[in-house]
């Protein structure tokens, strides 16, 4: 398959008013690509395309406003992307939330809500879009997974679900769509600087207190900028990469699980209540750059 043109290509992103998704949209704006951005926060999209277009006067820019947990709305926005652009090269279903609590701390409807935005909006985009991705050729799907989607820590029971269910759907497509020379990329981000944790929702049986330890601890992992992490994405869908995993925080739990499948989980909480969250390969000198400095190219799988 030939490395992904950037050049004057439809790319559509979701969850695009902040973190990867904003920093995804711009990146591809300087790669010569047309944007169509989907997100619920208008006034943070309003904020990102008018930069975008400041920047990038040559390039078009279209947004979409839609709650991705309405799968109403969901269908009629992306029936209307379908009659508009009928010819998307580029779809990054990036669009995600979170949920504090273990499962019996989460009530049924706060479980599906975090499946139905970070699971069956990913479907249902998909497969509502793939049509106009076979009319384009070389088109490529880029569906964010989470390091959640590689590991399954306790206390993230409708994350983890949603996310190891991206990370299957995706493989599943890859194999599928291969002979139609679509690219598909699952990609497995580690401690990226996004806004996740603020917009994440407490379960109903979660103290404050408990939340707020758990959101302290959770945030000393986030060490890596979404600029960075747009780039790693780009470079891994230009390779056309299936799977790409960013940071050495996706990287090493990824390892561990692979290799410690019953017991990493013990192995990462004792690291992490040590103070090691951004652990150093034996391979690599201990004065190693930190994670904003690495080099892209080094962070795809």
């Amino acid at each position: 398959m030939q490395r992904f043109d950037f050049t004057g290509a439809t790319a559509v992103v979701t969850g695009a008013a902040s973190g990867i998704g904003a920093a995804l949209a711009h990146a591809l704006a300087r790669r010569g690509s047309d944007l169509v951005l989907l997100d619920r926060d208008a006034e943070r999209l309003d904020a990102v395309t008018a930069a975008i277009r400041a920047d990038h006067p040559d390039r078009q820019v279209f947004t979409y406003l839609v709650d991705l947990a309405d799968v109403t709305a969901t269908a009629q926005v992306a029936a209307e992307i379908g009659q508009r652009h009928p010819r998307v090269r580029l779809l990054v279903n990036n669009a995600g939330v979170g949920l504090g609590g273990r499962f019996d701390q989460v009530t049924f409807d706060e479980f599906s809500w975090v499946i139905d935005i970070n699971f069956r909006a990913v479907v249902q985009l998909t497969h509502a879009l793939l049509p106009t991705m076979r009319a384009e050729p070389g088109a490529h799907l880029v569906n964010v997974s989470s390091l959640f989607g590689l590991i399954a820590p306790a206390g993230q029971t409708a994350y983890s679900a949603s996310k190891f269910a991206v990370r299957g759907f995706t493989e599943a497509l890859r194999h599928e769509l291969v002979d139609d020379g679509i690219g598909v990329t699952s990609v497995h981000p580690g401690g990226i600087r996004t806004r996740i944790t603020e917009n994440a929702r407490i379960g109903s049986g979660v103290s404050h207190e408990e939340y707020a330890a758990g959101r302290a601890q959770f945030e000393k992992l986030l060490t890596i900028a979404p600029a960075r992490a747009a780039e790693v994405i780009l470079r891994g869908v230009e390779r056309r990469r299936g799977r790409v995993l960013i940071g050495w925080s996706a990287k090493l739990p990824d390892l561990l699980a692979r290799v410690l499948p019953a017991s990493y989980n013990r192995l990462l909480v004792t690291g992490l209540n040590r103070g090691v969250v951004r652990p150093v390969p034996p391979s690599v000198p201990t004065q190693r750059p930190a994670d904003d400095a690495a080099d892209p190219a080094r962070e795809v799988a």
